[in-house]
């Protein structure tokens, strides 16, 4: 199965499928309309995919007319690749259940339940897109006369010209990224039939939840007393809403959003489910995985990639990696331990725990 999704799902940085190329009018489509185009145009999932999608797989005010032509090229070679870095696919199994009312609700219904975990991103299209529009920010801050105690806190008005134009490059990455991460999950629902010679549908291969954990977002939310519209930042952190919350999907919204923290390679994941102590301290936020512990040049320097496969595979595990140079990188230490990590969110009550996920094999770029 392992071996199915490497060669199916295109990895580390030049890796493309041949059946699966865009233009660049249709690399602008898919920045307006994200997942659903990508489903209706090209046949990649399912019509209910993007109800399980934060923003249900598009943000509204993309403009890819504020993107730069390099950004573009970039994106054109880069759509539905996983990448290298942190990106995986990760097949997992239930470990244990905490909230058997909410993980019935996700779908997860029992130990040892299979599942898959997808962590990708808008690659260098979303990069790109970030490095244009820093130097943008940096000529702002002399015009509007801006103080600020480092220059890397680069920023504009929210209601001047260069940020309303960020505004726009960024929801067109974020749809590039969710349509990236649909166009992967189809081709993993495709790995699984070929393995087991049956329909992904049968075999239950729905899609749980896709939350962003980089991205800057206008909601409300409680300030001083008196609700006020903000600009949310989660970078490095994801979205954690409690139940009722009108922008959770139909079918969670008595139970609360989902919440995906990734541990590192090897250790356990966790779904947990956004509590209504989060809108009080965090704007309805919590982590989005265990965090790093040591730089990538550090951990380079301290491990070996053929080591921590040998590592990983003792313990039963199947990897597949482009590099091995990655998987130093992203070894076991390098990184806090998730579950002190969810520990923590649990007992801030900002997201309580769901389902343990356990992994049996990594796919990496």
């Amino acid at each position: 199965m392992a071996t199915s999704i490497f060669q199916n799902v295109p990895s580390g940085l030049g890796s493309r499928r041949k059946d699966f190329r865009v233009s660049g009018a249709e690399l602008d489509k898919i920045a307006l309309e994200g997942v659903n185009w990508l489903i209706e145009k090209r046949g990649l999932g399912w019509p209910e995919d993007p109800n399980y999608c934060e923003e249900n797989g598009f943000m509204k005010n993309a403009d890819p007319e504020k993107v730069s032509k390099t950004a573009k090229d970039r994106g054109e070679s880069q759509i539905g690749t996983l990448g290298s870095g942190n990106h995986f696919v990760e097949i997992q199994k239930i470990d244990k259940i905490f909230d058997t009312q909410t993980a019935k609700a996700f779908g997860l219904m029992e130990p040892d339940q299979i599942t898959v975990m997808i962590h990708t991103g808008s690659r260098g299209f979303g990069h790109q897109i970030c490095s244009d529009y820093l130097q943008v920010m940096e000529r702002a801050i002399d015009k509007y006369k801006i103080s600020l105690p480092d220059r890397e806190l680069a920023c504009a008005p929210a209601s001047s010209n260069e940020a309303e134009d960020y505004y726009k490059a960024m929801a067109s990455a974020v749809n590039f990224a969710f349509s990236n991460r649909q166009a992967i999950t189809h081709w993993v629902r495709q790995s699984f039939e070929q393995a087991f010679h049956a329909q992904a549908d049968k075999m239950g291969l729905k899609v749980v939840y896709d939350v962003a954990h980089n991205i800057a977002k206008i909601e409300e939310h409680a300030v001083d007393g008196s609700i006020k519209k903000v600009i949310v930042h989660r970078k490095g952190a994801t979205r954690a809403f409690p139940p009722e919350h009108p922008a959770i999907p139909s079918a969670y919204r008595s139970v609360g959003q989902p919440v995906i923290i990734p541990g590192s390679m090897g250790t356990s994941s966790w779904v947990m489910v956004g509590a209504p102590h989060a809108m009080d301290i965090t704007w309805g936020s919590t982590a989005h995985g265990a965090g790093r512990m040591l730089s990538r040049t550090m951990a380079k320097k301290s491990f070996w990639g053929n080591e921590v496969k040998k590592e990983l595979e003792s313990r039963g595990m199947v990897v597949r990696a482009a590099s091995s140079v990655v998987l130093a990188e992203e070894a076991d230490p390098a990184y806090k331990n998730v579950d002190e990590v969810v520990q923590v969110s649990h007992d801030l009550r900002i997201a309580t725990k769901v389902a343990r996920l356990v992994p049996l094999a990594v796919i990496k770029g």
